[in-house]
């Protein structure tokens, strides 16, 4: 008798202004063990869309990994479809609903985009997010500049407006039954390198 055995799937959210080069190396990684499918939302305005297109493009139950706004991505999606996650993970995201610091947060950083472009805004929003090993490896900033730059204004607005009108999370987690893991990275001050 044969016996086919499947591999669980893992489906790795991108968050803000991110894409498959976010999760590059870990599905790398984790290629062995599990089917992985890396989605960003690119064109999306609505982070119940977002979700919707995830559960329309991936058959049956799966693991699910969530970063920055892919978290909160991925807690609508157990928000819609809880039977079909199994396991739950939530990298650097919040889930508390926006506060009047954060709009005007935003929209300076799309104003930056709009008069100064895409790179501008890379250097003035990647570069303080990232951790000062992560700052020294000049490879990885160079890629994840270039995935930032790739997106367009248009998107990042469209993302933007998915944040600020983002469902209540905080009410979400109280209904996670399945395995969940929640990762938030340590803010630290610059360091040249």
């Amino acid at each position: 008798m044969n016996v086919r055995v499947t591999r669980p799937k893992l489906v790795c959210l991108a968050g803000l202004l991110c894409d498959q080069r976010m999760w590059a190396s870990i599905a790398a990684q984790l290629e062995k063990e599990a089917d992985v499918k890396v989605v960003s939302f690119a064109g999306f305005d609505d982070l119940t869309a977002m979700a919707q297109h995830v559960l329309a493009n991936v058959e049956g139950n799966f693991a699910l990994a969530g970063h920055s706004m892919g978290g909160r991505v991925a807690l609508e999606i157990h928000r819609l479809a809880p039977q079909r996650i199994t396991h739950l993970a939530l990298l650097n995201t919040g889930v508390h609903p926006k506060s009047d610091k954060e709009i005007p947060g935003r929209m300076r950083l799309l104003e930056e985009a709009k008069n100064q472009g895409m790179s501008a805004l890379a250097e003035q929003w990647l570069v303080p997010m990232m951790s000062p090993k992560g700052r020294c490896n000049a490879e990885l900033m160079t890629t994840l500049t270039h995935m930032v730059e790739s997106y367009s204004l248009e998107d990042f607005e469209k993302q933007i407006h998915a944040l600020l009108n983002r469902p209540n999370a905080e009410e979400q987690l109280a209904q996670i039954s399945v395995p969940t893991l929640l990762l938030s990275g340590t803010e630290d001050t610059w360091k040249p390198c």
